[in-house]
This record gives C-alpha cells, structure tokens and sequence, in this order.
C-alpha cells in the first residue's frame, strides 16, 4: 500500500511538471500578441487543488511584452500577467499524512522551533526557561549504569537480579488482599494470554482487546453450569459488584422496598462503596449480624453477605437461605 502511494505520488508530481512546462512555453509564444492589460489565464490542474494546499504566496508581479516567464521548479499554478500571482506546492505537501512516524512520534526539532517562536520564544530551551522555575529543574541527567544501554536479554537478567533482593513474607492484610488460586488452565489461556497485553489500545478497550468478548464466553459459560437463565459479569472490583447487586435487588422489586441490609461480617469497603451507592437510589443501608436479622421486615429489597467473612471465617449459610426463602420470596 505505501509503495503504490508513493508511485501514486510521483506520477501526479510529474504530471504537474509537465503542465507547467507546457504551460510556460505556451505563455512564451503567446507574450508577443498580448498587451500588457491581457494576463494569460493558466488553470491549475485539479490535482493540486484536490491533494495539497498552496504553499506561500509570490509577490504579485507584471508581465511586460517580450519579456520571459519565470516559473519555479516547484509546482505551480496561478495567472501570468499584470496582477498575477504563483502558488507553490512543496513535494512534501504530497506526502501521506497518516503514517504512523507523523501519528505517534514527537515533534520534529524544526517543528518544535516553529511551536516556540508562536509563542514567542526563539527556541524551546528559552520556552522552559521561562516558565519551569529553576528550583525543580536538574542541570544534568545521569544515568551512569544505562549510558551505554541494555539488550532485551540483558535488560530481562538485570530485573530478575533486582528482584532477587526482595524478602518475600507471609502477607497479613486481609479484607479481601490475598492470593488467589487460579486454575493452570484459566492462567495460560486467559491470564497470560498475550492478546491481552500487546494490543495498542489508546481507546476503546473493551473492543479492540476483546473484553466484551471474553466477557461473553464467560456469561455463556456460567449460564450452561448452572441453567440459570442469567448470570453476572466481570467488573472493576468487589465492591463495585456488590453495589452493581444491591442495584439490582433494587430495580427488581422497582424501588418498591427502600432497605439493604449488608452483613457486619463483609469487607469494610465494600460496605461503604454500598452506602455511597444507596445514596442515589434512597435506599437504606442497615449493617447487622446474621443472627439480629428481622426476617419479618416486608421492607427489605436484599441482603449481602460474604464467604468465607473479612477476618476469614468459613460460615454455614444454610439456614439463612431458608430464612430468606420463606420470608422474602
């Protein structure tokens, strides 16, 4: 594709070329019949209209008889004669403007001088020297140990010889901050899936690297295990998921009863994304042991609970959905 654009390019530029020749010496045979008040119109060929923009503008000049034209090597188009004005186009003009250097690199050093000088400094240095205060800038920067810089082995090598040094403890957090295990067959295919991590994806993630795709398969997947006729689906964090179900316990019974009731046992922050959450549905957040529930409240849209709990308790929950069966169903 970029070998027949450039072969594109240089046919159109020749073919320019060419009219202009054409018409220079039309306008050298024809400057003997024409008085000085007669301009020799030249109509510029549509190309130049249709794939570049004038560059700058001659100064207007006249046309006495016998005299000879000039006209550029760059191409050109306009009115010869008294009044006339050229216009040129560059050869760079023609070139494509969406390849991927001019998308996604820096500015050039001559457009970063253009860039100062509208704003009215003469270089860059001289811009940064006048609006980064001297007291956060470093004279130098050194970087002794990458002067000569790494190769990709080398570079790996260095980090795992970095990494080495770090103590690995027993991590004590809690609430929801623990490892995980994930099956061998979910890690290889979905975690380290490199699909995942080498698309370039400035917007629209969720297309361009699959997500709703990927979310899809899972859905379809929890659907055929359990035969349920709907099922959840990944989002940001526990506590997001926890507000996205109270949501929907809300919008079920369509916001008929205006109490939640969270079990005191949950991750502390989910229980306040959930408040913060109820706050734009009215609803009522009501924080309680199990055991203190009022299973004869006819208030209550739903009720969350956690297994195993936030200090890492494993509970029977068995009798709680027999509770709720027979009270809220």
């Amino acid at each position: 594709m970029e070998r027949a654009r450039r072969l594109a390019n240089r046919a159109i530029l020749r073919r320019l070329v060419n009219e202009s020749k054409q018409s220079h010496n039309q306008a050298r045979n024809e400057s003997s019949l024409l008085n000085s008040s007669s301009p020799v119109p030249y109509t510029p060929s549509r190309y130049v209209s249709s794939l570049s923009s004038f560059g700058s503008r001659s100064p207007r000049s006249g046309l006495l008889p016998g005299t000879k034209n000039t006209v550029s090597h760059n191409v050109s188009a306009g009115y010869y004669g008294i009044g006339s004005q050229i216009r040129s186009i560059s050869v760079e003009s023609l070139k494509p403007s969406d390849t991927f250097p001019r998308r996604h690199n820096s500015a050039t050093p001559e457009e970063q001088t253009k860039m100062a000088e509208l704003c009215g400094f003469e270089t860059l240095d001289s811009l940064i020297d006048s609006t980064v205060p001297k007291s956060i800038r470093l004279d130098s920067m050194k970087f002794s140990k990458f002067d000569g810089g790494l190769t990709e082995n080398q570079m790996t090598e260095h980090m795992k010889y970095l990494a080495s040094k770090n103590k690995v403890f027993k991590s004590y957090i809690g609430m929801g901050y623990y490892n995980t295990h994930v099956p061998p067959v979910i890690l290889r295919n979905i975690m380290e899936n490199p699909a995942w991590y080498t698309q370039y994806t400035p917007y629209q993630a969720e297309i361009s690297q699959g997500r709703l795709e990927s979310l899809l398969n899972y859905q379809t997947m929890i659907t055929d295990l359990t035969g349920l006729p709907m099922s959840n689906a990944s989002l940001l964090d526990e506590g997001t998921a926890a507000a996205e179900a109270m949501a929907m316990c809300n919008n079920i019974l369509k916001g008929k009863k205006k109490t939640f009731i969270i079990a005191n046992n949950c991750h502390p922050q989910t229980i306040d994304i959930c408040k913060t959450r109820a706050g734009g549905f009215d609803l009522e957040v009501v924080t309680a042991d199990l055991k203190d529930i009022d299973y004869k409240s006819g208030d209550v849209c739903g009720v969350l609970v956690q297994y195993p709990g936030t200090e890492g308790e494993v509970l029977d929950y068995g009798e709680f959905y027999k509770e709720c069966s027979c009270s809220w169903s």
